[in-house]
């Protein structure tokens, strides 16, 4: 069975296991979903990610963060630009989560980055997270 949007599948899965104080998840691999790991692990969001090759389809394990006494580091997790509705944003209209204090995941001409990076680069691109 295909899935239709596998970024909103490993957000929810993040968002999940997280919830249920898990230490690590996995999901199907692609270019984009370690992309978006990457930022999440370069904005401090998540301990580590790996790709497993396998059989049929290579996976991807995230290993999840947590503060002290296990308090969640990821208040939450949220898909903006969707299959059906495709969100962009012009290097002026970049969006800031929570006035600065989250992170927003864009696809730009230049690849997947942080919005932070995105306004030093002057570029927009599409929204494709909100992280906080």
């Amino acid at each position: 069975m295909t899935m239709t949007d596998p970024i909103a599948d490993m957000l929810t899965r993040i968002r999940n296991a997280h919830s249920a104080g898990k230490d690590s998840v996995s999901m199907p691999s692609s270019k984009k979903l370690v992309e978006i790991a990457r930022i999440m692990q370069q904005e401090g969001y998540i301990t580590s990610f790996e790709v497993v090759a396998g059989d049929p389809r290579s996976s991807l394990d995230i290993v999840l963060k947590y503060g002290d006494k296990k308090s969640r580091t990821i208040r939450g997790i949220k898909r903006i630009s969707k299959p059906g509705l495709r969100i962009y944003a012009g290097k002026d209209e970049l969006p800031r989560v929570l006035g600065g204090l989250g992170t927003a995941i864009i696809s730009t001409s230049q690849g997947v980055m942080a919005d932070r990076d995105a306004r030093k680069l002057g570029i927009g691109g599409e929204v494709i997270a909100y992280v906080w």
